[in-house]
């Protein structure tokens, strides 16, 4: 089910026996219907990581048809109820191109940033996630205490500021500016972001960073967690920071979804 642009990765796909995932799908059409399936999937993933929170939160894709213009869920719609003919393409300026909701504002700002920036990125994930934002909280960067939280070892940023609510274009910009290359970005007081060259990547960064924050918090409360060195942190980035694990992990969890929930192809 899951999209990736990327070339296929070398050395860790063969160490796990993971075999590489399907490029793209053959016609534009066909990779338009798969990413917006991806998209809706993930948002109901999302629903069930209890990462929704009222009004706030919002997935992306970038439409491979028009660079510029990306899906994403619409306004004050769960993430639970979310179905593929829900979604909306929303223009260069910030206009509803395709569907019949309205669009969020902050979801504007912040993605077409980050899409514009990023002409890599196919997909970027925000929400506000407990442990996200108790972490974000802190204000610092993820330490690499944990094998899997290595996924972000030198690959993540703090976005150290906080202006409320991104509703003005300069306010994602900063964002974006501050993400750089990196995969994810920690929005002090605010929760976290993730981008990939897929909707499973993106989505899966997410997961696997609220996780990431969930057990730093754990192991800080309970004493001094031991601190990996460089040359530990650098082969578990380079093994759990794999894309294609991030699309073979988003699988089969997309796949439940479907089988218990198939109205989210609608």
């Amino acid at each position: 089910m899951s999209i990736s642009t990327e070339a296929p990765e070398t050395g860790t796909a063969d160490q796990l026996d993971l075999g590489d995932l399907p490029a793209e799908a053959g016609t534009v059409e066909a990779e338009r219907a798969a990413r917006k399936r991806d998209l809706a999937v993930a948002l109901r993933l999302f629903a069930r990581y209890g990462f929704d929170e009222g009004i706030a939160g919002h997935l992306t894709v970038r439409d491979p048809e028009f660079p510029d213009r990306f899906w994403v869920n619409p306004y004050a719609v769960h993430f639970s109820r979310i179905k593929v003919s829900d979604l909306l393409l929303i223009d260069e300026n910030g206009k509803v191109a395709e569907g019949s909701r309205r669009t969020n504002k902050a979801a504007f700002w912040i993605h077409s940033s980050v899409h514009r920036a990023r002409p890599d990125v196919v997909a970027v994930a925000h929400a506000h996630s407990v442990f996200g934002r108790a972490f974000a909280a802190l204000g610092k960067e993820l330490d690499p205490i944990i094998q899997e939280s290595c996924a972000f070892y030198g690959d993540h940023v703090l976005f150290d500021e906080y202006k409320g609510l991104v509703l003005e274009k300069t306010e994602g910009e900063r964002i974006a500016t501050r993400l750089g290359g990196q995969r994810a970005a920690i929005l002090r007081h605010h929760g976290l972001l993730t981008v990939g060259r897929s909707v499973a990547e993106a989505a899966w960064w997410f997961i696997a960073m609220d996780r990431a924050c969930q057990m730093q918090l754990l192991a800080d409360a309970a004493g001094t967690p031991r601190v990996m060195t460089d040359e530990e942190a650098t082969l578990a980035h380079r093994q759990f920071g794999s894309a294609n694990m991030a699309r073979h992990s988003f699988d089969i969890m997309a796949d439940v979804v479907v089988e218990t929930e198939p109205d989210v192809l609608d």
